[in-house]
């Protein structure tokens, strides 16, 4: 690391959020702030509370799972506001006089899901004038919601899965007709909310009984469902990482997935308890296959126009093709989530990780780009 002349940076950690990854995201921002280098960077850790309150953290507030329960952002906290025109931090309370915390040089948005991951809070610092981590507004929001994204996908060239969109209108109104491009699909189908991710919300359906369950389940989180045909093949995820200046962005090793115990497939409980996956990188594929992979990895992070970093997620399958399954443009950011550990076993730390990102949201101009 380069020696620290003159006033460090202002980084704003910003974690929780209104809605059901509220505390995934807690986790990834207890990672961050773990080795985020003081030395170099005034770090100021901000929560939005489940009602959309942005709150200063106090030193209550917890970044880990403890007795089984997930943190959630202590609202408790003095309550902060974010003015446009460079992004002063203004804290606010009754019978107080605001108190200016100074500008913010950059936020890290640790934060994932709808009201967050989506674009919206990349909006939001767009128009307060503040550089932050990750994707912009368009990008952001093609992620989030899988049915534009695999458009997208599709539409540059990339190989995708059949699915089918299910919208709420057409789900209250054209119910059999729905049901009936979903048997297409053909047996099994995932069904998932169309934007959610860490993987909330989505179940396996074999038979039409189970499929309406399937679409109800995943309505609850999203009124619009994404359904997808069944790829046998391993699962194996590609990180992204934006290069600085010119450079083409910088694809990461492969590595599978491995779900252990009694998951089916790679879902929330897999994802975030203890023992219910593990990641093998490099993955073992051939050689020629990894570097296609890697390609195509850069190619979907293109396409999408994002920044900052994003997590590629494939199936390999036994005839040797690849299918991009989805870009997550801000994956799950603890140090044992896979991101981070493709980026480790591709040379780069979590520490270093950490610091790169910030280093090329400093170097970007806010506004259009």
């Amino acid at each position: 690391m380069s020696e620290q002349h003159g006033p460090r940076p202002k980084v704003a950690v910003v974690f929780g959020g209104r809605n059901s990854e509220h505390a995934v995201s807690i986790l990834g921002a207890g990672s961050v702030l773990e080795v985020i280098d003081r030395s170099r960077y005034e770090v100021v850790p901000i929560g939005i509370a489940p009602d959309g309150r942005w709150v200063l953290a106090s030193g209550d507030q917890r970044y880990a799972v403890e007795d089984g329960e997930f943190p959630s952002v202590d609202a408790g906290g003095t309550e902060l506001a974010l003015l446009s025109g460079g992004g002063p931090l203004v804290t606010y309370e009754a019978g107080s006089i605001p108190a200016d915390l100074g500008q913010v040089d950059v936020v890290f948005p640790v934060m994932h899901g709808p009201f967050a991951e989506d674009g919206t809070i990349q909006g939001l610092l767009e128009m307060a004038g503040v550089r932050y981590v990750g994707s912009g507004v368009l990008a952001s929001a093609v992620g989030m919601d899988k049915a534009y994204m695999k458009m997208v996908l599709a539409a540059s060239g990339l190989p995708v899965g059949r699915y089918v969109v299910i919208r709420d209108r057409d789900w209250r109104t054209e119910r059999d007709r729905v049901l009936k491009e979903v048997q297409e699909l053909g047996w099994p189908v995932f069904v998932k909310p169309a934007r959610a991710g860490s993987s909330q919300g989505i179940s396996k359906a074999t038979t039409m009984d189970e499929l309406e369950r399937a679409i109800e389940f995943a309505r609850e989180h999203d009124p619009k469902v994404l359904v997808e045909a069944a790829i046998t093949g391993r699962e194996i995820e590609c990180a992204v990482l934006e290069s600085p200046g010119d450079e083409a962005p910088r694809a990461s090793v492969p590595g599978e997935v491995l779900v252990h115990g009694e998951h089916e497939f790679f879902d929330f409980e897999a994802k975030y308890v203890e023992g219910g996956m593990s990641l093998r990188a490099p993955a073992d594929i051939p050689g020629q296959t990894a570097e296609e992979l890697r390609a195509m990895a850069v190619r979907a992070f293109e396409a999408l126009g994002c920044e900052g970093l994003a997590r590629v997620d494939f199936f390999y399958t036994p005839d040797g093709r690849l299918i991009l399954n989805e870009i997550n443009t801000m994956p799950g950011f603890t140090a044992l989530s896979v991101a981070p550990q493709l980026w480790a076993a591709t040379g780069l730390t979590y520490a270093e990780l950490v610091d790169r990102l910030i280093q090329l949201a400093l170097g970007r101009s806010p506004g259009l780009r």
